[in-house]
């Protein structure tokens, strides 16, 4: 159903520093700058890219908007969690953990990134 997921920024460089930290800790690949300064991540099929506001204006994180990144296991998504923290991120909600409801056993990990985007590691249990 998807193609890609796109998220603005209003500092490339860390956004790069947060992004790239999060894919490495799940076997991807630092993200690439394009000519128009956006960055771009292409992981297990899937395209996230980075972006400075095309209409200048500053870039604001989706209020309700929650992207999800699908790991293979418990421990992927614990690392991909304490990488972003690392490199910036805040982690927020519950802390990392199992969570049981309408769709089943899930473990999930919460964060946001250095510009407000709502970011989830889940593994279906």
């Amino acid at each position: 159903m998807y193609s890609h997921n796109m998220v603005g920024t209003n500092d490339v460089a860390k956004a790069k520093a947060f992004y790239d930290a999060t894919f490495q800790a799940i076997g991807g690949k630092p993200g690439i700058e394009d000519d128009k300064g956006r960055l771009i991540y292409m992981h297990n099929g899937g395209l996230f890219l980075v972006t400075p506001p095309i209409n200048g204006e500053p870039a604001t994180a989706g209020n309700g908007c929650t992207i999800g990144f699908a790991m293979e296991d418990e421990a992927q998504a614990k690392a991909w969690h304490d990488a972003g923290v690392a490199a910036g991120g805040t982690s927020i909600e519950d802390p990392p953990g199992v969570r049981e409801g309408g769709f089943g056993k899930l473990y999930l990990a919460y964060l946001r990134d250095p510009d407000g985007n709502k970011l989830c590691a889940l593994k279906r249990l």
